[in-house]
């Protein structure tokens, strides 16, 4: 079978996209019931993402017996190939005696061992869409072919736990395997110099249609709080993705008078530390960064030793509200945020900030920060 052929646009380059490992896993759970309801494998199945793209995958491998099946699909990363680009994803799909369909994870598919990620401590790291994506594949096969009993599906990578070594994971807590992930179901290509030169067309246009201020998030979840919370008007506004040292110097460059940065306070307070690409495998330093400023407003040693411990802001900021902490430090790290940002964008472009939380809302807001957002109103 051929490659997946869907390509976006990134920047001047024409890139071809591919499918998550969630996306594998759905289509070899779906091969695997096939299989097991009506004896024979089909060459190829075809899976609806939740991103409305429809991919045709080739199924690899199959096996069965009495109760069981099994299948698996390759990994294709498109043009923007990660750890886990070209590994087989099996889906083992058994009788249950159990009503509905459970799934697992199995050899090479890891285990969470810690609180604050998205599946609960003890289950696989098989995420909440892919997940969904794997129930409504099977539960349409047993349709197709009038099957109301149990099935438990378990997905697994032959080669996970080796891989797991070039991911974050085993820093999360997520032990023995990688993640099926995918909340879109397609991976989109992240090349470096195509999503930069993307962004600075994106200023250009913005600049050549006479904006003078502009808003500028690192992705969606900036964009929707922006929006929907801060009530901003974003007919002026750019993503900047983890490039948010090149945004604000192709700003200046372009003589903006001004940029309002919002965003999530994992980027941004890996900002407040200086680092300006925020992409995990260039710098992290969240931890050591909120462990810093919790130290300087007065966190005692099991405080900090506590936040050090941590895996997402968000626990960290329960941590700080249970010391006492979180408005000292949260005003310590807008502090640092502000130096950082007007140190980079020098004295002839405005800079300000909005930083929040899903969960807590807005968490820090430098000095001029409304007065810029105050330039964006809704009909903007």
């Amino acid at each position: 079978m051929s490659d997946f052929e869907h390509y976006i646009s990134v920047g001047r380059e024409r890139l071809r996209c591919g499918y998550t490992t969630g996306t594998c896993a759905a289509a070899a759970a779906r091969g695997a019931a096939e299989l097991l309801l009506s004896g024979q494998l089909p060459p190829a199945v075809r899976i609806d993402t939740p991103a409305g793209i429809s991919v045709e995958v080739e199924l690899l491998e199959p096996s069965s017996g009495t109760d069981w099946a099994s299948c698996a699909v390759r990994k294709d990363g498109g043009d923007d190939p990660d750890a886990t680009h070209g590994t087989l994803i099996f889906a083992r799909v058994e009788r249950s005696a159990t009503q509905g369909i459970t799934i697992d994870g199995g050899e090479g598919v890891g285990r969470v061992t810690r609180p604050g990620l998205d599946q609960p401590v003890g289950a696989a790291a098989i995420n909440h869409v892919p997940r969904q994506m794997i129930e409504q594949q099977v539960s349409a096969a047993m349709a197709a072919h009038g099957s109301d009993g149990g099935l438990k599906v378990v997905i697994s990578a032959p080669e996970g736990e080796r891989l797991a070594q070039k991911t974050f994971n085993p820093r999360l807590g997520i032990v023995g395997g990688i993640s099926i992930l995918g909340t879109s179901g397609i991976v989109r290509p992240m090349s470096e110099a195509a999503l930069i030169d993307s962004l600075r067309l994106e200023q250009d246009m913005l600049a050549a249609a006479g904006a003078t201020d502009i808003v500028v998030t690192p992705g969606n979840y900036g964009e929707t709080f922006a929006r929907e919370v801060l009530g901003l008007g974003l007919g002026r506004w750019c993503t900047c993705s983890n490039y948010i040292g090149e945004a604000i110097d192709h700003a200046a460059g372009l003589g903006f008078r001004s940029l309002l940065l919002v965003g999530h306070v994992g980027k941004l307070c890996k900002v407040a530390a200086g680092v300006m690409n925020t992409h995990s495998r260039v710098a992290d330093g969240r931890r050591e960064t909120l462990c810093t400023h919790a130290a300087l407003c007065g966190g005692d040693r099991a405080t900090v030793e506590t936040l050090y411990r941590t895996i997402t802001t968000d626990d960290a900021v329960a941590i700080l509200d249970g010391a006492g902490l979180r408005e000292a430090v949260m005003a310590s790290l807008t502090q640092a945020l502000d130096e950082q940002l007007k140190r980079r964008a020098g004295a002839k472009m405005a800079i300000e900030a909005i930083f929040f939380s899903n969960r807590y809302g807005i968490l820090g807001k430098t000095a001029g920060a409304d007065r810029l957002a105050a330039l964006h109103p809704i009909s903007s």
